[in-house]
């Protein structure tokens, strides 16, 4: 039996696929319920705010097994960690009209790790969760905290305030 189940959002509201603009969600754990239309509606949102209007991207959950093997994989890192984003079109101009695809990539999230850095900040995992969703996006859509003298950083608080009411 298949833990996997997926859930996409179309512009006009409706659920199912629209070509390129959808949002999938695809959940890989049984641990955490995790509510697929927020996500969708929410990375929907934070993706157009920040220009990408007619981007797609996933939004895997999984536990925190299976994100220490990604990690350890793809980064070195021998430990889970709350979200990795894996771009599909990285140092290429994501919204060129010319592009045949505008799925950006994927953003995996572990439910045990966010539920652990939700109860230390004394978030809702809910809430966490809507962070990492809005973290993930930027990602995709090509900020990076890490390099970027803080300019992904002040665009999180901005979408946070505006879409996490």
């Amino acid at each position: 039996m298949s833990t996997t189940r997926r859930s996409t959002f179309r512009r006009d509201g409706e659920t199912g696929r629209q070509g390129d603009k959808e949002i999938e969600v695809v959940n890989r754990q049984r641990l955490c319920a995790v509510d697929r239309e927020v996500v969708v509606k929410l990375a929907r949102a934070a993706l157009d705010r920040i220009g990408h209007q007619d981007a797609a991207l996933t939004i895997t959950f999984i536990r925190d097994r299976a994100m220490r093997r990604l990690n350890r994989d793809y980064r070195g890192i021998d430990k889970p960690t709350d979200v990795l984003s894996f771009t599909y079109h990285e140092g290429e101009e994501i919204v060129a009209p010319e592009m045949e695809s505008r799925h950006l990539g994927d953003v995996v999230i572990s439910v045990e790790t966010a539920g652990r850095y939700a109860r230390e900040l004394g978030l809702t995992f809910d809430r966490e969760i809507a962070h990492l969703v809005i973290h993930g996006a930027l990602h995709l859509a090509g900020y990076d905290h890490e390099t970027d003298d803080g300019e992904m950083n002040k665009i999180e608080g901005k979408l946070r305030k505006e879409l996490l009411k």
